[in-house]
């Protein structure tokens, strides 16, 4: 197998309110864009978000959605400050192997920023 590039796709039922979420409040930025889908730059990969899901009001259980999306950073603390002047919630944790900072997007999909 010859890998050229790795992503994964996250289907979501409001698309365009959460393409603005992951740009405007999480900073993503845009690298393709059609009808439906969008392909985010992702750190080495993509983040690719489609319309046709099922949202959700508070926090999936894993039974909804068994992944989480995970973002290693650099700066942990200024990321977080960034990301929460934003308006996004961040729920800080720290435990004996790192810390970790966890969203929920507008439909209920988990996403930690993790010190690197």
């Amino acid at each position: 197998m010859h890998i050229k590039e790795t992503g994964f796709i996250l289907f979501l039922e409001n698309y365009e309110e959460n393409v603005n979420f992951y740009t405007e409040k999480l900073g993503l930025t845009v690298r393709e864009r059609k009808q439906g889908l969008s392909k985010l730059n992702f750190g080495g990969s993509y983040l690719m978000v489609e319309d046709n899901g099922v949202s959700n009001t508070t926090e999936k259980n894993r039974a909804q959605n068994p992944t989480v999306i995970r973002i290693e950073v650099t700066d942990f603390e200024n990321t977080v400050s960034e990301i929460k002047s934003r308006g996004v919630r961040v729920h800080v944790n720290k435990f004996n192997w790192g810390t970790i900072g966890t969203i929920i997007d507008p439909e209920g999909n988990r996403i930690e920023i993790k010190d690197n």
